[in-house]
């Protein structure tokens, strides 16, 4: 399982011109999954979200975990190109992303978890859909995570 977090100061999902979800601080997290995830991949990932340490304390320093800094939020949106392959060519394989039927509720137990972890609502995209991501990073920070490389 891999995810791109990237701290921000707003973003929100819109679905044929519908806001699905928004968020006005915290988290957007860009979550890929390969048959090979486990929900022992979701624990890891979930456990090691909640406690990273991105937000500023009083000092400016990145010391504060989003369970830490009030106010903030993690919005998840589904992204099977996070396993592309480019090795070969121009256009990119995705023959490492899993299918939705194995995919979605790989997903949907990465929210659940997360959500009893973080004590609040996640917002989320819609899998599978084409989705507008809008974001404002702050910092910028950005973060990628593989589960399988635990680094």
């Amino acid at each position: 399982m891999r995810i791109l977090i990237q701290r921000v100061k707003q973003a929100s999902v819109t679905i044929d011109e519908k806001l699905k979800s928004a968020i006005n601080g915290g988290m957007l997290i860009l979550v890929g999954i390969e048959d090979s995830d486990t929900d022992e991949d979701i624990e890891w990932l979930c456990s090691k979200i909640v406690k990273l340490r991105i937000f500023d304390d009083n000092n400016g320093v990145m010391n504060l975990s989003i369970s830490d800094a009030p106010g903030l939020d993690i919005l998840v949106v589904s992204q099977f190109t996070l396993h592309a392959s480019t090795k070969k060519g121009n256009r990119p394989s995705y023959i490492k992303a899993a299918k939705p039927d194995f995919a979605i509720p790989m997903y949907e137990k990465f929210i659940a978890r997360l959500q009893t972890l973080f004590g609040k609502p996640i917002q989320t995209g819609t899998f599978g859909a084409d989705m507008q991501v809008n974001l404002t990073n702050d910092g910028p920070v950005t973060i990628w995570i593989d589960s399988k490389q635990k680094e």
